[in-house]
Parts: C-alpha cells; structure tokens; sequence
C-alpha cells in the first residue's frame, strides 16, 4: 500500500529558514565591502596600510576557500559527535566573535582574526544547515524537497540582497566600525532565532565514530564519495568563475560608469552595490525557473539535475566572455556602462540557479542517510577548491618585476576558457553517472533534540 502524500511542511521550517535568511545578511554584508575595505580602509597604527587590488583579490579568495574549507570539519563534527543542531548552534557563537573582531579592530591583525573566526564558524555550519533542512522530512513529504530548496535559497538571497545593497552605504558614511558591526548584530539575532526553534526540529541523532565509519568505507558510502567527488572538481571551475563577483568584478565596477538612469529613477551606485543585482536576480529567477523555465524545457528533451548543471556551466563561461568584452573597453581607455556587468549578472544568475540549488538537491539526495553532512561538505570543499584555484592563478600571474602575465581582459577571457573546456569534460562524466535516491525514513518524534542529546 503507497504511503499518503502529505503537502505540509515540517513544523521546524520558519525558524531554518529565519535563521538562514539572518545569517546571510551577515555573511555576504562583510563579504560585499571586503575588498572595498583592503583596498581603501585598512589601517596599521592610526596610518592607512590598504592592499593593491591583486594582493586583495587573492586573500578575498583565500579567505573564501578556508571558509568551504571548514564545512568538511562541521560536517565530520556533527555527524560523529554533537549533531547537527548543537553543531550549528555552538559555532554560531564562534562566528559572532569574529564578527565582532572586524567591527572592533580595523587592523590586519583584526582582519586575520576575525576572517579566521568567520571562516570557522560560517564554514563549521554550512553543511549542517542545509543538511538539517532534508532532515525534517520523510517520504510522506519528500516530494516538497524541491520546493523547499528554493525556499531556502529565496531566504539565502533576500538576505544577501538586502545587506549588500545596505553595507556598502554603511562604510561609506559610518566607516568600517558600524559596517561590520551590523552584519555581526545580525549573526547574533540569526542565533537566537535558530535557538527558539530547538523544541520543533527533527534532529537526526550523530551516528558515533564506528559506525560513520562503517558507513564512509562501505560500499554504498565510497560509491558516493568517489562518484561525487570527482563531479565536484569540475563544479569547482564554476565557482572560480562565480566568487570573482566579489573581487576582480568589484574592482572592474570601480573603473566602470556607475550612473543609471532607469527613466521614472536615477542614482549613482557604489562599486560593491552592484552585487545586490545577483541576488535579486535569483529571488525572481528561482519562480521563473522552477515553474516556467524547466518545464518548458522538459517538454523538449528530459531536464535531469546533471543537465542542468552543465547548462549552468556553459552559462558562467558565456558571462565571463561578457566581462572580457568590458574590461577591452577600459583597456582602451573607455569608461564602459555598468549595464554591462548587470548583463553578465543575468546569466550567471541564471547559471547560478542551475547549478548550485540543483547541485544542493543534487548532493543530498546522492548521500546515505548517516554521511548527509558529510556530503554537503565535500559539495562545499568544491567551492573551496574553486578559490583555491582563484587565488592561485592570481598569485601565478605576477612576475618578478611586478607586472602580470594576463593584462586586462586576458584575465577575463583566461577563466572563461577554462569553464567552456570544463562544461564539455563535464558532459563525458555526467553521462556515465549513475543517480541514486537516499531520503530518511523514520517515525516523527515527539521531541527528537532529547534524543539527539543523551
């Protein structure tokens, strides 16, 4: 007898999805003025000590790798020892500190402390995060697991938007103090909010270190690790691509006409704002796609998760050769419209949504119940490496006497190669990928954070 559908969802929702949203708003308001920060505020004993934009662009990249990095510990943390609720609330107050450290000390000494802090703490949870959220549902309701992914996304961008659009004003006309301060208030109330729902969560118990490690050395638990892994290498050049909204687009921006003029409006933005568009773009592709956009398609050709992603891929490449054209445009002595990184925006926007919500759906669904944190990291650790590789063609491309191998949009044109050549390889692998479907399956505990807890 087929088990009933049930179309309601998880009484634990509100408060995952009001945590997320809060905890966003913190992390991607002190993202988005970063490289604005080394590069024009950074202070050493009372005197400015700023970091030219390669130098910049690198330890922004650095800085995000180690904040992936860490997932790949939260995930090991909770899923032998404390659980995913304790994980997430105990290093919640970790990544407040580090908050707290860049708001208070302008320094790099206060930069490395508090970006460390951060990297601990928002990288310790992120697995944990989006795992907990599978976690409250069954195959009675699994069918909402799309839907609710986008939610979570929704929630992800709302709050991305609204801070990167916010933070940089905050730096402009309050200085560094108040606009890493805000973001670290925000840390703390995204805290408390996820504290509240404690009583209402389903919360898969951690399987101890004997058994996880059965379940990773298994056959099935190889089998995910091995065929994942390798399908994240290539995610990474994506991410490559995707995190240099945040360093080499910003300070593209800088060089950029950033008047607009939308008739019925006008204002002039400041180079980190133009961010916000990435965001507000998926607020409103996240709808556009899932109700629209995908069934359109898959009415054409079948529309699996794999051919997203690679859609997604060639996407991101086609953005950056957008840039490129840009970037030859300043190089030639112009002064090219924002308008064009909004149109790059666009499509990496939509390559966004079909890579990364698809790939979180994608990965949790691919992960045996006891390794589901496990395997969000390891999606995680793709981001990392996708930094990783940023990080290291910026360091690569400096000679000697201070020049660099790629000028201008050869820079540009470099990483757009690299994603086209990766979106094909990823196609071959794809193809040979056999899906899985792991989803719990359990009985709705009246108060499952005591069982968690024994």
């Amino acid at each position: 007898m087929a088990e009933e559908k049930v179309n309601k969802f998880p009484r634990g929702i509100p408060y995952i999805i009001g945590n997320e949203l809060a905890e966003r708003f913190s992390y991607y308001g002190m993202k988005g003025i970063l490289v604005v920060f080394m590069t024009q505020y950074l202070m050493t004993s009372g005197s400015l000590d700023v970091m030219n934009p390669n130098e910049a662009t690198k330890w922004y990249h650095v800085f995000s790798m180690a904040t992936y990095f860490f997932p790949i510990i939260g995930a090991f943390v909770s899923d032998i020892f404390w659980g995913k609720y304790k994980t997430i609330i105990l290093l919640s107050v970790v990544y407040v500190l580090g908050h707290a450290a860049l708001a208070i000390d302008e320094s790099r000494l206060g930069l490395s402390i508090g970006l460390t802090l951060i990297a601990m703490g928002s990288g310790g949870i992120k697995p944990c995060v989006s795992a907990h959220v599978g976690d409250q549902f069954e195959n009675k309701n699994k069918h909402l697991l799309e839907k609710i992914f986008g939610y979570f996304y929704f929630s992800i961008n709302l709050g991305a938007a609204i801070s990167t659009l916010l933070t940089p004003i905050l730096l402009e006309f309050y200085g560094p103090h108040v606009a890493f301060g805000v973001p670290g208030l925000l840390m703390l109330f995204a805290t408390i909010v996820f504290w509240m729902g404690r009583k209402v969560f389903i919360a898969i118990p951690p399987v101890g270190w004997s058994a996880y490690k059965n379940d990773v050395f298994s056959e099935k638990g190889k089998k995910a690790i091995i065929n994942l892994g390798i399908m994240y290498i290539f995610i990474a050049i994506f991410w490559s691509l995707f995190d240099q909204t945040g360093s080499s687009w910003v300070i593209q921006a800088e060089k950029m006409d950033k008047w607009v003029d939308l008739g019925f409006v006008k204002f002039d933005l400041l180079a980190s704002q133009i961010q916000a568009i990435n965001p507000l773009l998926i607020m409103i592709f996240i709808p556009l796609f899932t109700s629209v956009v995908y069934p359109m398609v898959d009415k054409i050709f079948p529309l699996t998760m794999l051919r997203k992603i690679s859609i997604g891929m060639f996407l991101a490449a086609f953005s950056f050769a957008i840039i490129a054209f840009a970037e030859t445009a300043i190089s030639n002595g112009g002064t090219p419209s924002i308008l064009w990184q909004f149109w790059a925006y666009v499509i990496l926007t939509a390559a966004e949504v079909m890579v990364s919500i698809t790939g979180l759906e994608f990965s949790y669904t691919q992960a045996p119940n006891s390794m589901k944190s496990f395997v969000m990291g390891l999606w995680l650790l793709g981001v990392s490496l996708g930094n990783g590789i940023t990080a290291l063609v910026n360091q690569l491309i400096v000679n000697d006497d201070g020049s660099y191998k790629l000028v201008g949009s050869e820079y540009f044109w470099f990483f757009a190669g690299l994603m086209m050549v990766t979106a094909f390889a990823f196609i071959i692998v794809a193809k040979r990928y056999k899906v899985e479907n792991y989803i719990q399956e359990r009985d709705v505990l009246p108060n499952p954070l005591v069982i968690e807890n024994n």
